[in-house]
């Protein structure tokens, strides 16, 4: 290849490598300038991290969540933290909607584990046999694949349609236990059959957002090595003086294993 050609190629795979640079950048500035809306369930929320706003009640609403922390962070032109404690998809779309429109850039959501029964799931295993722990995840698991797509398809369809321009991030849930290791508290079987349904909710979820044409941010390999039983937990055991924060990120959670995914994927 001559000279001439040579430079000629270095020339346009430095435009193009320009190009795809400021693209990026376009979409990042977009981000942080637009308008940012918080939605969905105690996981954004911040359940577990304590430092909740008066003004959010029974929400729960943390400033160590990670969406209070990603607009300190970024400083969007508008900041919209609507997530609540206990939501499920039918009050994201009662009550969490109102403040999307053309001009919302950003939108972060976690919404499905309270309507598959998260916390009667986690309060039969803390208390039941193996055997009983085990048929109410099944139970769950039977919701996900029944009824829990329609409920997010309805979501994730009113997102679209009050936030057109937004780039929407669907954010999934942790595995809860290290396994493997020697652990008080629940049997391994227990904690194996856990870890599963939240793979199994997440798989659900993120073919969902997909669908969509959404993106899922799996925080599965951020709480990886943090979880129950791990010995560094980013997430709440059983918390009998604060029973709601159980099975709950921690602060350290939130800003390690939640605010990454939502940062790399905005």
């Amino acid at each position: 290849m001559r000279r001439s050609r040579i430079t000629a190629y270095v020339a346009s795979l430095l435009i193009a490598g320009g190009l795809a640079l400021t693209g990026a950048a376009a979409t990042q500035a977009q981000a942080a300038t637009g308008g940012y809306v918080a939605l969905g369930d105690s996981y954004s929320s911040g359940v577990g991290a304590g430092s909740y706003t008066s003004s959010s009640g029974s929400c729960d609403r943390s400033t160590n969540a990670y969406p209070y922390l990603w607009n300190a962070a970024h400083s969007p032109s508008s900041f919209s933290f609507l997530a609540c404690s206990g939501a499920t998809t039918d009050d994201v779309l009662s009550g969490q909607l109102g403040t999307l429109s053309s001009s919302t850039a950003l939108v972060s959501v976690t919404i499905g584990g309270n309507d598959a029964g998260f916390a009667d799931v986690m309060t039969t295993c803390v208390i039941s046999s193996d055997s009983t722990c085990l048929s109410r995840i099944s139970t769950a698991e039977a919701y996900v694949d029944s009824t829990l797509p329609g409920k997010l398809d309805a979501v994730y369809d009113a997102i679209s349609a009050k936030a057109p321009n937004a780039k929407v991030v669907v954010l999934g849930y942790p595995r809860f236990y290290k396994l493997g290791t020697t652990c008080l508290g629940l049997s391994a079987t227990k904690r194996s059959a856990i870890n599963n349904a939240a793979d199994y909710i997440d798989t659900a979820i993120a073919k969902r957002a997909a669908d969509h044409g959404f993106t899922f941010g799996d925080v599965r390999s951020t709480f990886s090595g943090h979880e129950i039983c791990s010995g560094s937990s980013w997430l709440h055991s059983v918390n009998w003086l604060d029973i709601t924060e159980s099975y709950h990120p921690t602060a350290a959670g939130q800003s390690g294993g939640y605010l990454p995914v939502l940062t790399n994927n905005a």
